[in-house]
């Protein structure tokens, strides 16, 4: 290890190095864990504390924050796809290329290919993780202010920092530490906007980080729901290359340091790429932390010593955040009180070459509310604010006690005689699998090719997410009932299966607050060792 470590170039209290595929934010999980669950010393913590490298990126972000609504604390975990040093230097290709298969430092920039909020009650309580993909397609805070994939906000605002810090005389490490923060700003202000929730800290790691973590509490159980065999594909000229090497059976495997890295980053010859992948990226935080639990690594010194040096080493906090402090809440993420949901997609589209996630911005924001919100009381969505509202709008700022509860509209579901025999039926049974309420299905007059979404009163953002499946427009029509949305499929309409992959809800528990809501697949819940694809 230590000869692996010597071309990193780490300088004390430098800026963070950065991931290199989204499941690095395993180690910030895990690490918040053992802070919480140790029962360490003032002596330790005081030890931890000063060798933490800290951030300031918070500051910007909490000034233009959503409001509280409580004292809960929202913790946003990043991982960034990057094979360069805190420097900015290249990792060891004999590490990063030959030993894990993660590419080279020519691949993938400065992206957040995970971004996960967890959001710890202020009286303890069930801890929610939201996973917001990293293609979906959204405004940009702190960047350019355009849309763009949500992860692309960090190397956006990065490489525009720089340009502005190229002439000011600072040495190769200051400016890659100097503009990396201003990438952490506008990776949080992003999120922030999207959610319409208040960051309060955030933590980063680094690649290193990852495996160090995995080396430390390897063999790692894991369980998959079936066989997966994802072969290296080289690089060419023509291809971009790919493929983790890892093979598995069906069921439970317990993997070293490099398999575990292989799991959280495979994408290809998975059924929804991506979307798949950030589910193995939860339920590899849930059986690292079971194992924590299970085998009392938490209170073991010796193992906790080698945890606190990952941490101090790989690990990047805001310098707001007091751990010893954080500690004491930090219990509620073991012991299997976690569930990880994946916020929702509409479908997919092609901007500028590259496909990206649609997303709803207001049905994301209302579900987030609903998720967060201690008040269990369901009340009716507010009507539209108007034609004029886009995902840049200003934040809501309800007080909690009157946080609306997700509420879906009821989606009518026609179809011409040509669109096919059941089809009507089939769609209307697709929508209600996404979680919108089930109307009229029946048929409609006429012979048209393509298919149409129109509305009534408060139900234009599902028709808008509605229409989004179809490549549609959706349109306010009078004759359309309030809270309605009506469907009517033509002769040429889409395939449905592919155009929401996975969205069903997530099946919860009874009294799960996110039972029925139209998350991106099935829940993750921590506690064991899940099975995921």
């Amino acid at each position: 290890m230590a000869d692996r470590r010597t071309p990193r170039g780490r300088a004390p209290r430098s800026g963070p190095a950065p991931l290199a595929v989204a499941a690095r934010t395993i180690a910030c999980a895990v690490s918040v864990a053992v802070l919480g669950a140790s029962g360490f010393t003032w002596y330790e913590y005081r030890s931890l504390d000063d060798g933490m490298t800290k951030s300031g990126a918070l500051g910007e972000a909490k000034k233009n924050a959503p409001p509280h609504l409580d004292k809960s604390v929202n913790l946003l975990l990043i991982g960034l796809d990057s094979r360069k040093d805190m420097d900015g230097n290249d990792l060891p290709k004999q590490f990063v290329e030959d030993e894990l298969h993660a590419g080279s430092s020519e691949i993938g920039g400065y992206n957040t290919n995970a971004l996960i909020v967890l959001h710890i009650p202020a009286n303890g309580g069930k801890v929610t993780a939201l996973s917001v993909p990293r293609d979906d397609y959204v405004q940009t805070v702190g960047a350019d202010g355009k849309m763009h994939k949500i992860k692309e906000a960090y190397g956006i605002a990065k490489e525009a920092a720089e340009a502005k810090l190229a002439n000011k005389g600072l040495s190769k490490a200051e400016l890659e530490r100097q503009s990396r923060e201003a990438g952490r700003s506008a990776t949080i202000q992003t999120v922030q906007s999207f959610l319409d929730v208040p960051i309060d800290h955030f933590a980063e790691v680094n690649l290193i980080g990852f495996y160090d973590i995995a080396k430390a509490v390897e063999p790692i159980q894991v369980c998959l729901n079936h066989p997966v065999d994802d072969p290296i594909i080289a690089r060419t000229a023509s291809h971009e290359g790919g493929g983790t090497g890892l093979k598995l059976p069906a069921g439970i495997s317990s993997l070293d340091a490099a398999q575990a890295l292989s799991f959280v980053r495979q994408r290809h010859h998975l059924t929804n790429g991506d979307l798949d992948r950030t589910h193995r990226q939860q339920a590899f935080i849930s059986s690292v932390e079971y194992k924590l639990k299970q085998q009392g690594i938490l209170n073991d010194f010796g193992q906790m010593q080698k945890l606190f040096g990952v941490v101090k080493k790989d690990v990047v906090i805001d310098n707001e955040w007091n751990i010893l402090d954080f500690a004491q809440q930090a219990p509620n993420l073991t012991g299997g009180n976690v569930e990880f949901n994946t916020l929702p997609i509409t479908g997919f589209k092609t901007v500028g070459g590259q496909e990206v996630n649609t997303v709803n911005p207001d049905l994301i924001k209302k579900i987030t509310r609903q998720l967060f919100s201690r008040d269990p009381a369901p009340v009716q969505a507010p009507p539209d604010a108007g034609d004029t509202a886009s995902p840049s709008a200003a934040p809501t700022t309800a007080a909690a006690s009157t946080a609306p509860a997700l509420v879906m509209a009821t989606v009518d579901v026609l179809a011409v005689t040509a669109a096919g025999p059941g089809a009507a039926a089939n769609e209307s049974k697709a929508l209600t699998e996404l979680g919108y309420p089930a109307g009229k299905v029946g048929d409609a007059a006429g012979k048209a090719k393509n298919s149409t979404v129109t509305y009534g009163s408060g139900a234009k953002a599902d028709a808008q997410a509605i229409a989004a499946r179809y490549g549609v427009t959706a349109t306010p029509a009078s004759g359309v009932p309030a809270g309605h949305v009506v469907v009517t499929l033509g002769s040429a309409r889409a395939a449905t299966p592919s155009a929401t992959p996975s969205a069903a809800p997530s099946s919860g528990d009874v009294g799960d607050p996110a039972a029925g809501l139209p998350m991106q697949g099935p829940a993750v819940k921590a506690g064991g060792i899940p099975c995921v694809d």
